[in-house]
């Protein structure tokens, strides 16, 4: 009985943690700094006020990551499809020269940071960041609207899209 109780506490644990959703990003990820593509280093916080007003579809991706360069068609569709969203993309690649190559041998079209506490610092923490590509809506308020989708053709990013 008390095994029963135990997996019934622990899988009650992982559905609350499972579910958590914030709106906001934390006081620290938006400390975070990250490097931007003229290797001026910027704050998470400086880099969502740059798109202020304006929605924003977040993707941490890596060159290295063969889901993130699989599903670019679908991305650049969507990009094609809703103009009017902001783009940015966060890399998580081994290198600095990897990511500039990657981003322009790709065409990736949008706005580009390297992540330079990688999935270890204080942003991949607050995303619990385990997998990419992983996508973020925050809308023009500044909300996160989708806090965790993994695959570019999720419904739910363009459920937030369009709200």
């Amino acid at each position: 009985m008390t095994k029963k109780i135990l997996f019934l506490f622990l899988f009650v644990l992982f559905l609350l943690v499972g579910c958590h959703r914030p709106t906001q990003f934390s006081n620290e990820a938006l400390q975070e700094k990250f490097l931007g593509f003229n290797q001026q280093e910027l704050t998470f916080k400086t880099i969502l006020s740059k798109h202020k007003g304006n929605k924003i579809l977040i993707d941490v991706w890596a060159s290295w990551c063969s889901d993130c360069i699989v599903t670019l068609s679908d991305l650049k569709k969507l990009q094609e499809e809703n103009p009017a969203v902001h783009f940015v993309f966060l890399s998580l690649d081994k290198s600095i020269e990897r990511w500039k190559k990657s981003v322009e041998r790709l065409q990736i079209t949008g706005d580009h940071y390297y992540m330079m506490e990688g999935k270890k610092g204080a942003f991949g923490d607050f995303l619990n960041l385990w997998w990419i590509p992983r996508y973020v809506v925050v809308n023009e308020s500044g909300e996160i609207t989708l806090f965790k989708a993994t695959k570019i053709t999720d419904k739910n990013i363009l459920e937030a899209l369009k709200k």
